[in-house]
């Protein structure tokens, strides 16, 4: 789905959270018991080549021109999640998760380390280990060797009232060319990889999406229904 759309989508869902907690909160105010009835979404898409900007993001870290980017088939968008630049693309697989964590627990390091948590353990389902890297937010291949120190996941979020959006980004088949024309996440001495080059082959995108939906329904303790259109 185009990045675009997707985005527009989800803030739809975050916006509707956020409106029935208004109004939960305004009945409450007034004596009345407020049910906001959220509901926690979780959207998996892949997006075709787009470079995101979040609010702490540099405008040097994208380090080509606009006719490159045309080139490039790639477009640039200047969003509300927390972080600085990364990309998307086809063969990566991106997870919004449109959470009320009221429903759950109301902090969002916790919510952040839960989150890396459920990649790390799909990761294993595929024989690759992974962590976390000190200071630094995502899913990390041997972060214990800073020399060798390479991410594998991003992820940025967006909370109000307790209610998230935006989220991950798990690098399956991903063409990691299109991360030469940035600096990921602003930093400059780490590198990126992927599933693909990891494991040398190419990686069932479905295959990981079933096993993230498993990891992330154990770790939030949650029943996933598929809505269908």
């Amino acid at each position: 789905m185009d990045y675009e759309l997707a985005w527009q989508y989800q803030a739809k869902l975050f916006q509707a959270n956020v409106d029935k907690k208004l109004v939960s909160r305004k009945l409450e105010v007034q004596g009345t018991p407020g049910l906001s009835n959220t509901i926690n979404h979780l959207l998996f898409v892949e997006h075709p080549h787009v470079y995101t900007m979040g609010k702490s993001a540099k405008e040097t870290n994208l380090l080509v021109s606009t006719e490159e980017l045309y080139r490039l088939h790639a477009s640039v968008h200047q969003i509300n999640r927390g972080g600085d630049i990364t990309y998307h693309g086809f063969g990566q697989l991106v997870v919004y998760p449109i959470f009320d964590l009221e429903n759950f627990y109301t902090d969002i390091h916790r919510f952040l380390r839960e989150l890396e948590q459920a990649v790390i353990l799909t990761l294993q389902e595929f024989g690759i280990t992974s962590g976390r890297l000190d200071g630094f937010t995502g899913v990390w291949l041997d972060p214990d060797k800073p020399e060798l120190a390479r991410k594998i996941c991003a992820m940025g979020i967006r909370c109000s009232r307790w209610v998230t959006m935006h989220g991950i980004a798990l690098n399956v088949n991903t063409d990691l060319s299109y991360f030469d024309h940035i600096v990921p996440c602003g930093i400059k001495d780490k590198a990126v990889s992927s599933m693909q080059v990891e494991l040398g082959r190419i990686v069932d995108i479905q295959e990981v999406k079933t096993h993230l939906k498993s990891k992330l329904s154990q770790i939030f303790n949650i029943n996933i229904v598929v809505l269908k259109n």
